[in-house]
């Protein structure tokens, strides 16, 4: 597949997938606010409904007050209220049609006008109650208005008193969460509270004045809080989580796979690159074995002993050269296997330094360098896989001649120490052109290469160093790397002694 079809697919999921989030982000949002908003609107209702229930209570305190002032007044006056009551059934007899149709009589006549003025009697009593009863409210009224605000809070809306009338109108607008509240004056001092009152932000409180005619400054308002509202107003958009919580696993897959897809390309074209690069390095040294061979062939040749031995010694060169590019192979396996098949054995790693130094010494020598080797390590002992080992050696002096400058000569240093009683440290340092500092994180890394800028003669496959770190991880120990652009770089590995 090509890499842009690739990147159009990655653009056209990722839209889809944040796009769907962004509906489900918005949705919940909305869901929420709504609920809020609902919640608010019910409880303020029933704090409103609270405050009318106690200026109910308020008035009926001062009607009963100025009756029982009134009745006291009359009794201590000898005054009784007289009651005025028609003779029903004689009266409205004699008042009635029949009577009505007859001519009056002297007789009858005086008793229609004794009617008429026990009538108008009446009418002036009960025009005088209602007048009594119009004054009574007045003055209630009035007295509501000039003394009520001067009662103590305490009196007017007790806490019991509160707390049975705000549980009614809750539970009436259908809020059943438990709740905390208080009765905070105007300067915000708390006249009474439940144990609990704790609000953790002003905006998790609802308000309402109590008495909204009394002055300005002696209201009070009751405060209210629910300590589990953030629950009662997820639990409505609860189930939107576990379609959430899909979208969110659907998106670490697609990264996941974006990333698996990537690296599985860059894997096929660096294998591939391996593989074209390899078959051609295996071309040259079977192709130089193959030349030596027909010239052992020739008569000639196999009579001088000059050419003879000088074939001989370009087979065993491109026999090791061989060599050297079939361990590249296993050593690129072994990142393929779970565990490496490892033969771990006491070594003596002064004395397998020693050997790969003497064998390298001179490939060194043909570029013009020298190697040091300062194996002063008392207790060299160490518990590792002997070939494993040396390939880690040969791998690091190797670098080492492939990353030098061109304008000094090499110069390479091997020592050995005990910077304790329970640790082997081996020093591999030198003058080559030494590592940038972003590089330094990632040189252990399958596959990566350090840039080498204009230098085109530097052939590998990222998985030298890779190598070197995990034998040395398998070994138990480990390596860390110190260097600087242009002055070189010094490899330092730790590995536990045997005891």
């Amino acid at each position: 597949m090509k890499k842009s079809t690739i990147w159009l697919l990655i653009g056209v999921m990722a839209l889809a997938v944040m796009g769907l989030l962004a509906v489900q982000i918005m949705y919940m949002e909305n869901m929420i606010k709504m609920r809020n908003e609902q919640f608010k609107e019910l409880v303020v209702r029933s704090l409103y409904g609270v405050s009318v229930m106690l200026e109910q209570n308020e008035t009926k305190y001062y009607l009963d007050q100025d009756l029982q002032e009134a009745e006291a007044a009359y009794a201590s006056s000898g005054k009784t209220t007289k009651k005025f009551d028609f003779d029903s059934e004689s009266d409205m007899e004699k008042s009635s049609g029949v009577e009505s149709l007859q001519m009056p009589r002297p007789a009858n006549l005086s008793r229609l006008r004794d009617l008429s003025d026990s009538y108008s009697s009446k009418q002036e009593i009960l025009k005088g109650q209602y007048l009594y009863q119009k004054g009574l409210l007045n003055e209630v009224i009035l007295t509501i208005l000039s003394q009520s605000s001067d009662r103590p809070i305490t009196e007017r809306a007790d806490s019991a008193t509160v707390n049975e009338y705000l549980a009614s109108e809750l539970k009436n607008n259908g809020v059943t969460l438990p709740y905390q509240f208080a009765v905070v004056s105007r300067n915000g001092g708390f006249v009474y509270s439940t144990d609990s009152y704790a609000p953790r932000k002003q905006r998790d409180v609802f308000s309402q004045v109590l008495f909204p005619n009394d002055p300005a400054n002696k209201q009070y308002s009751l405060c209210v809080t629910f300590p589990t509202k953030s629950d009662y107003i997820f639990s409505s958009i609860r189930f939107l989580i576990p379609s959430f919580v899909f979208t969110i696993i659907l998106l670490i897959v697609f990264v996941y796979t974006i990333v698996v897809t990537f690296k599985q390309k860059k894997l096929s074209e660096i294998k591939n690159d391996f593989i074209n690069n390899m078959t051609h390095e295996f071309k040259t040294p079977i192709s130089s074995i193959s030349i030596a061979a027909q010239m052992l062939n020739d008569d000639d040749v196999r009579k001088s002993d000059k050419r003879l031995k000088h074939v001989a010694s370009v087979i065993n060169d491109e026999t090791k050269r061989l060599r050297f590019q079939v361990e590249k192979v296993l050593q690129m396996s072994m990142f393929d296997r779970k565990n490496a098949t490892m033969r771990l054995e006491e070594e003596d790693a002064n004395a397998c330094i020693d050997s790969v130094i003497n064998t390298f010494k001179l490939k060194v020598e043909n570029y013009g360098g020298r190697i040091s080797a300062d194996l002063e390590a008392e207790d060299p002992i160490v518990n590792v896989d002997r070939m494993h080992f040396t390939n880690v050696i040969f791998n690091l002096l190797d670098n080492a001649i492939k990353y030098r400058r061109e304008d000094v000569p090499l110069t390479l240093a091997v020592a050995t120490t005990n910077p304790d009683d329970d640790t082997l440290q081996i020093t591999i340092s030198d003058n080559g052109i030494g590592i940038k500092r972003e590089d330094l994180k990632k040189i252990f890394e399958k596959f990566y290469r350090v840039s080498t800028g204009n230098r085109h003669d530097v052939k590998g496959f990222g998985l030298g160093l890779a190598y070197v770190h995990k034998m040395i991880s398998l070994f138990g120990g480990d390596i860390r790397v110190e260097s600087e652009l242009n002055k070189g770089s010094k490899f330092i590995i730790t590995l536990p002694l045997l005891k």
